[in-house]
């Protein structure tokens, strides 16, 4: 029996955990829940809300959700809605939370400048409706005062005044002139007075787009500068909106002659928009999606973004080749001289050809070489080599297939300043390069490779 007080011990304790898990643990979980819903400002789930109707003094807008979640202004016009713009604001709304109740009755407005409040939402989720009216900022920053109208109580809240003041119908509205993803962008035409350029995308359904120019010559793309291209079309916004009606007939007549008119091909279908700039001074420039659509006011900085010419969108690597269609590679500079033969995967000089080369410097060199771009052009078409030295290189290049066919060709003569005039295969003309190359290109000594155990004295 002197095992009862253990025993006894044991029972109690027992008795106290069920207590604890049973009672006081669910009671304090019910306590957290209520004191948590006590301080959300708005309990309607945002994916219940379907409509949403938001009045400031330049009126009322009203937005309705629909089955695919996006969202459509349905008054004071029918148009489609920024769904990114409407859901943050709804956001704001379901996260935003309550400091502390300031008055139980709705009676004393005005000090909070709920009388006439800046904007009024009313958020419906079925047959549940809330609306909130917002009032003056608060006492410290991105908090404001809100009349709750389910309960009539003002309160002071975290909502930020920049969701909530001075929303405009143009806030909500759908600004994107360009709906598209690129890679399922076919091609693209670019329209100018006198000439055109068309863009194809070769790898289209692939994870990234490869991009070719098919007119007005077949040529490679500069792949980074069409995706830059393909990025300021889709954030091609308006800055204003120009329904149709008086002003806009007004505005239209003052259009002629686009400055660029941009086509996307798509299987959905085409897009196109004309961007027009009737008067240069002002600095103003308007968009046209169709006929008698809308008119759009946009940045006057698009039209040069979009106004291309076709070198800018070429690939402006001189060589013609990449490194990896390169199976011999001549070189002549001033102080060098030699012929690079990749046998199988494996770099050795013509003159020796047992001597043991550093693939990985090798490499690095060849693609430097192959990947050089020219950074201004000098003349678009062929002209006297000799006062560009040009006609006794400093530098130059040739490049063989594995059939033994020409396949690309840079020279590099004088310097001027920071650039270095240069010819290549890929595309006419002269241009200018960086000199960097000049300094880079290795000696026969320099290919070698080290003793084992010891390292390289160039990287």
């Amino acid at each position: 029996m002197r095992y009862w007080p253990t025993l006894l011990m044991l029972i109690i304790l027992a008795g106290l955990g069920g207590y604890l898990y049973l009672v006081e643990i669910p009671t304090q979980q019910q306590e957290v829940k209520q004191e948590t819903e006590q301080k959300k400002l708005l309990l309607v789930p945002e994916t219940a809300i379907t409509e949403l109707a938001i009045t400031t003094t330049q009126g009322l807008i009203q937005l309705n959700r629909a089955e695919s979640g996006t969202w459509a202004i349905t008054a004071p016009l029918h148009t489609d809605a920024d769904s990114r713009e409407v859901q943050a604001l709804l956001r704001a709304l379901v996260t935003g939370t309550v400091s502390r109740t300031v008055a139980d009755k709705s009676d004393t407005l005005a000090p909070f400048g709920l009388d006439q409040p800046v904007t009024t939402v009313t958020v419906t989720a079925g047959a549940q409706q809330e609306t909130i009216a917002i009032g003056d900022s608060g006492p410290l920053s991105n908090t404001l005062y809100v009349l709750r109208g389910s309960d009539g109580k003002v309160l002071l809240t975290d909502l930020a005044p920049r969701d909530f003041v001075n929303k405009s119908l143009m806030a909500f509205r759908w600004k994107e002139l360009f709906r598209f993803v690129q890679n399922d962008v076919d091609r693209v035409r670019l329209t100018y007075a006198t000439t055109e350029i068309v863009i194809y995308n070769m790898a289209k359904g692939q994870p990234k787009p490869a991009w070719k120019i098919r007119y007005p010559i077949e040529a490679e793309a500069d792949q980074t500068e069409v995706r830059s291209l393909m990025f300021r079309l889709e954030d091609l916004k308006a800055l204003g909106i120009i329904d149709p009606g008086p002003e806009r007939d007004t505005v239209a007549k003052t259009l002629s002659g686009h400055k660029v008119k941009v086509t996307l091909h798509t299987a959905a279908g085409d897009q196109t928009v004309r961007l027009y700039q009737p008067d240069p001074q002002s600095g103003e420039a308007i968009a046209e999606t169709t006929p008698d659509g809308p008119l759009y006011r946009v940045n006057p900085a698009v039209i040069k973004d979009l106004t291309k010419e076709l070198f800018d969108l070429q690939d402006k690597r001189l060589l013609g080749v990449t490194a990896a269609d390169i199976a011999m590679l001549s070189v002549k500079a001033r102080d060098k001289a030699y012929v690079l033969i990749n046998q199988t995967g494996e770099w050795v000089l013509e003159d020796q050809p047992t001597a043991k080369l550093n693939q990985q410097a090798v490499d690095l060199f060849v693609s430097r070489v192959a990947d050089l771009p020219a950074e201004e052009r000098v003349t678009k078409l062929t002209a006297p080599l000799a006062p560009y030295g040009l006609l006794a290189p400093t530098a130059e290049f040739v490049a063989t297939g594995r059939d033994g066919t020409l396949l690309g060709k840079l020279t590099l003569g004088n310097r001027v300043g920071n650039l270095v005039y240069a010819t290549g295969e890929r595309i006419q003309g002269i241009f200018q390069v960086r000199p960097d190359l000049l300094t880079q290109i290795p000696s026969t000594t320099d290919l070698l490779a080290s003793p084992q155990g010891q390292t390289s004295s160039r990287p």
